[in-house]
């Protein structure tokens, strides 16, 4: 069944209204109960046996099945006319251009058709709208014998040049498509790969070797792609040089102000990369410039980039010692509706960690609470790596809570549901390290000792600290925030400092 409720959740307040003003308008009867329906989704989380007796008085299965059958198509309707009218207008004026330059042209009035193309070509040149460049090339060659002041050898060229970017264009989409279903059967457990192989491999078979020539959203597609490769091995370091040179091409595209979408996109990413490689002042200055995009072009998509900013600048407060003011930053979030499912969750988990540092169990705890669904929601919500890490902050958070039940639980479930993922993407010093976290579990004494110490020194292949992931490092300070008995917040400031 298609959840209704969490499309209709995923819409701004102001867009919710619009929805209902959008059926009201659109209701010939007086008792349709569309409006109903979809104010008591919004409100709580009714089942379907709750919501069919407060809108029929009674059990009535198959008048609600094809009440929301109607209200999903409804919303399909909306959708569709409000992309429309905002998000797709220019595309859709040129092609109203296009359209009309051909009604013209049939009619034999060649100037005012040619007059027509050539100014949809400028603007669709500034978009890099190339599919619809293609569109009009085809009917400018058209009807070129008609237009005897037109050079067609010099449009053909362009004509061909067009192609060839829609080509790669087209290419790199596919690129994209078959990189990201790969990740999402590996992440299923579908089938093995080497990330870093696959993007290299699928970048040859479809002839992409130049990024000169790039239009500006498949800059960003290639940065994705990159920013996935750190995925499998934590390994940001290794990417960093590639995607900030990637955007010195952006920084002088001539349409980075027009495909502002995709701006914004390249400069979070950057911004994160630089945090997990621990550049704070760094990934601010890039935080900085999208905070800048973001108020432009009236704000356009401030709502959609806000909540993922302000996690990202709240994790550079927090590993900057300013952990009360990332604190405050994310606690304003808490219960907050209409923000995307995975920043939600990306700011709970941070929230959490951040309470957990500063000691504030109960806190954590709390909020923790939130995560009722199953790990399988999680994964497919937020990917494997994210429903990993809660369970390990859980893990160690019940460890310090004293909640021995839950503890072992937990460590029979994690060891069940992903000892043979990790091993399956090389990460098993995961797995040494919750082996580790175990052994101080069972015999907290030891975790002081000459030999538990030895036996971390030879368990870890520890890479430079430059190069290691911030996170990985957040792990490990809790352990030796047990070794040594300190506070595991100044532990981890020093252990990404010294």
């Amino acid at each position: 069944m298609i959840d209704l409720k969490q499309i209709l959740s995923s819409f701004t307040t102001e867009k919710q209204q619009q929805f209902i003003n959008y059926l009201d308008k659109k209701n010939k009867r007086k008792d349709a109960k569309n409006i109903q329906l979809t104010h008591l989704l919004l409100r709580d989380n009714y089942s379907p046996k709750e919501i069919s007796e407060k809108l029929y008085g009674k059990q009535n299965k198959v008048a609600l099945h094809a009440l929301r059958k109607r209200l999903f198509y409804s919303i399909i309707d909306f959708t569709a006319d409000t992309n429309i009218k905002e998000e797709n207008s220019l595309d859709m004026k040129l092609i109203k251009y296009i359209l009309s330059a051909r009604s013209f042209l049939e009619k034999n009035q060649i100037k005012v058709g040619y007059q027509i193309l050539y100014k949809a070509e400028i603007i669709a040149k500034e978009n890099q709208f190339f599919t619809i460049l293609n569109e009009i090339y085809h009917t400018k060659i058209q009807y070129s014998y008609a237009n005897t002041f037109l050079n067609l050898e010099e449009l053909i060229i362009i004509f061909q040049q067009n192609k060839q970017q829609l080509k790669l264009e087209e290419s790199l989409n596919i690129v994209y498509a078959k990189i990201r279903k790969s990740l999402n059967e590996f992440q299923h457990h579908k089938s093995k790969i080497d990330i870093k192989n696959l993007i290299n491999n699928t970048l040859k078979e479809q002839e992409i070797l130049n990024y000169n020539d790039l239009s500006f959203k498949s800059l960003y597609q290639i940065i994705q792609i990159t920013n996935i490769s750190s995925f499998q091995k934590f390994d940001y370091y290794n990417i960093e040089d590639f995607v900030i040179s990637t955007y010195q091409v952006v920084q002088h595209h001539t349409s980075k102000e027009k495909q502002l979408f995709y701006h914004l996109e390249i400069l979070y990413v950057i911004a994160n990369v630089l945090f997990r490689n621990k550049k704070f002042n760094d990934s601010i200055w890039y935080l900085d410039s999208m905070f800048f995009y973001m108020n432009s072009n009236k704000r356009k998509h401030y709502k959609h980039f806000e909540p993922k900013y302000h996690l990202l600048v709240a994790l550079n407060y927090n590993y900057s010692q300013n952990s009360k003011k990332a604190i405050q930053l994310l606690e304003s979030y808490i219960d907050k509706k209409n923000i995307d499912i995975v920043a939600q969750l990306d700011i709970y988990l941070s929230l959490i960690v951040f309470y957990y540092q500063q000691n504030f169990l109960d806190k954590a705890q709390k909020i923790f609470s939130k995560f009722y669904h199953t790990d399988q929601w999680y994964i497919e919500k937020a990917g494997i790596v994210w429903t990993i890490k809660k369970n390990l902050i859980e893990i160690l958070l019940q460890i310090d809570l004293g909640n021995i039940d839950i503890v072992d639980s937990r460590l029979k479930s994690f060891k069940r549901a992903y000892f043979n993922y990790l091993k399956e993407i090389n990460q098993e010093r995961v797995i040494m390290y919750l082996k580790l976290v175990e052994t101080y579990y069972k015999n907290p004494e030891v975790v002081t000792t000459a030999f538990f110490r030895e036996k971390i020194e030879n368990s870890f292949l520890w890479i430079d600290r430059e190069k290691e992931d911030i996170f990985m490092m957040s792990f490990y300070a809790w352990l030796k925030a047990k070794m040594t008995k300190q506070h595991v917040y100044l532990v981890t400031l020093d252990l990404i400092n010294c």
